[in-house]
Order: structure tokens, then sequence, then C-alpha cells
């Protein structure tokens, strides 16, 4: 039988569900072209350098399910090759469900969402906790980022998919709307002492 990368999502149960309801044929031609990729392509790199934020998905040995957030600065979750992605791990609320999933159940899930551009990323894979690793700790981290260090997890991607924009809200960091304000309201100053000096010379000129 021919494995495809997407098979990491598409189970037998799944693709009986896609026969059912008439989307299996499309997801074949798909596998027979290639599938999904499963090494990091420069596009994925430079969309991850731009996030500020994502969710990691875990799973405890008996499979129950745990979703959390990670957020930082742009760039904060990093490719180390094209197989690896990597991000120190703050210090939170200390409850280490995450951690203690890992320990025993490495498969994971990224899901990185970009809602100004309306894209989304999924990443299919397997992670790891690295403790005690100052260098790795050191090269990971987001330089000047003012948070409390705890450990590194390590990401390596089994496959990753993309999806259309459809049903995505578009909305924007504040960070980014408030520096688009201010230069819009330092040109108003400017155009408004623009239009003061002209005045002040017409009057002159009167």
């Amino acid at each position: 039988m021919t494995h495809s990368a997407s098979d990491v999502a598409f189970t037998p149960t799944v693709k009986a569900i896609q026969v059912k309801r008439g989307s299996r044929e499309h997801y074949a031609k798909a596998e027979q072209r290639g599938g999904w990729p499963t090494a990091i392509t420069a596009d994925l790199a430079g969309f991850l350098a731009e996030a500020r934020s994502f969710y990691l998905a875990t799973a405890s040995a008996d499979g129950q399910p745990y979703v959390q957030h990670r957020g930082g600065p742009a760039g904060f979750l990093r490719v180390l090759d094209e197989r690896t992605l990597g991000f120190a791990d703050f210090k939170g609320n200390r409850q280490y469900i995450t951690t203690g999933n890992l320990a025993e159940n490495p498969r994971a899930y990224i899901f990185v969402m970009d809602h100004a551009l309306r894209r989304r990323v999924k990443l299919w894979g397997r992670a790891r906790v690295v403790e005690d690793d100052p260098a790795l700790l050191a090269r990971l981290w987001p330089e000047g980022y003012k948070a409390r260090d705890e450990q590194v997890i390590l990401f390596e991607v089994e496959a990753w998919d993309t999806n259309c924009p459809q049903h995505i809200p578009q909305m924007f960091h504040a960070e980014d709307v408030g520096r688009t304000i201010l230069q819009f309201q330092a040109r108003i100053k400017a155009l408004e002492a623009e239009v003061a000096a002209l005045k002040t010379a017409q009057a002159g000129g009167a």
C-alpha cells in the first residue's frame, strides 16, 4: 500500500468519510502528485518568522487532548533545519500539562494563524522537551524579550498543510494598528503645519 504524508491526518476512517461525502477523489489526486510537504520550505519559514503566536496540541498516553497557546515576539518560533522547529518555553501557570503529555506521548500538532492576512498553517509531528541545555536555550531566546525561561520544546515536522482563507476573520495586532495611527497623526500634524504656513503667507501678502 502506498503511503502519503497526509496519512498522518487522513486515517482509514477519515478516508471512508471522504468517499461517502465525495471528496476522496480530490485528495487522492493530491496524494498522487506528492501530497503534503514534509520539509520546511522557504515560504513556510518566512511565514513562521512573522508569527507572534500559535497553538500547540498534545495528548496524554490514553488520548486525552490538550491545546495550549504560545506567544512571543515575531520569530520566537524558529526553524532549526528543514524538519525541525524549536522555541523557548516560557514559565506560565505551572500546570505542566503539555510537558506531561510529551513525556508519555510525543505526537504533537502546531496551528499557526495570521488573522491580518487571513492565512493558516497546520503542522503534524512529534515534539520533545529539552531541559538543562543553556546553549540551545540561548540560541532560541528572543533577544530582549522579558519572560522567565524554563525549557525548550523541539518539534520534528512530519507533514504540513495550509488552509484557504474562507471564514477567517480579518483582525490586526493592536501594536500594528497603534503604529499606523501614530503615522497618520504625524502626517496630519505636518499637513496642518503646512496649511497654517500657507495661510500666514497669504495673509502677509494681502
